[in-house]
């Protein structure tokens, strides 16, 4: 879907010659090298590869939480690196969603409480009223006062899911959003994933070292020592 966009067309993403390195006493590390790649509006991508590959350090450097020692990358046409770290953090707050492994929700909140914080922090008039609505989407209509240790781990996911969507982001960024849940947990939250990023035609791009979890996106980018092997589709993945 990428490799077709009109010439005209502003992607959501676009990485080129990305690369991220860190000093070392012993010389220099590379994390990342020369790692090109368009994403358009409404795909869902993943991004698989072995431990160590890059796969979180990618995430950082497209969300704009870390910037890159090379290379660039442009989120909805805006150039990050272009951007100081107030004006990042207005792009993340203007345009992207997050979901991670370990939920990352604040204790001293309740689920309600979490949901309606980033459009809190958004200013918006009326944070509750969609904060509600969406936590009853995903579920928990009757567990808005419970705070995260009265959840279960796949319950914790769920107000997680629901905080990175009632943003409305053209974005989404998972980081292994099942790597911390059982089969049965992890498929429902599968499910629920796709089906709330579809109505919502959001862009998703999915970290994940789950093959079959992988496949269901529209494309797959594979990363090998810090190098992204040529794209193809999920199905021949």
């Amino acid at each position: 879907m990428a490799d077709s966009l009109p010439a005209d067309a502003v992607p959501a993403l676009r990485a080129e010659g990305l690369g991220k390195r860190v000093p070392l006493p012993g010389g220099e590390l590379t994390i990342l090298d020369g790692v090109d790649f368009t994403i358009a509006k409404g795909e869902t991508v993943a991004v698989v590869g072995a431990s160590g590959s890059g796969k979180s350090t990618l995430l950082s450097l497209l969300a704009g939480l870390d910037l890159p020692t090379a290379g660039r990358v442009e989120l909805d046409g805006a150039v990050l690196s272009a951007l100081d770290e107030d004006g990042r953090a207005r792009v993340r707050g203007d345009k992207v969603g997050f979901v991670f492994q370990n939920f990352q929700l604040l204790p001293s909140l309740t689920a309600l409480e979490n949901v309606m914080l980033p459009l809190e922090l958004r200013g918006d008039a009326d944070a509750e009223t969609p904060a509600r609505a969406i936590l009853g989407q995903v579920g928990l209509g009757e567990r808005l006062g419970h705070y995260p240790r009265q959840l279960s781990g796949g319950e914790q996911q769920r107000v997680a899911l629901a905080r990175a969507f009632v943003t409305r982001p053209a974005l989404l960024f998972a980081d292994e959003p099942t790597g911390n849940l059982d089969t049965g947990n992890g498929q429902a939250i599968v499910e629920l994933l796709f089906r709330l990023n579809a109505e919502a035609g959001t862009t998703l791009v999915l970290v994940t070292h789950d093959e079959r979890l992988a496949a269901r996106c529209d494309r797959v980018l594979r990363l090998q020592a810090g190098r992204l092997l040529a794209p193809m589709p999920a199905a021949q993945a």
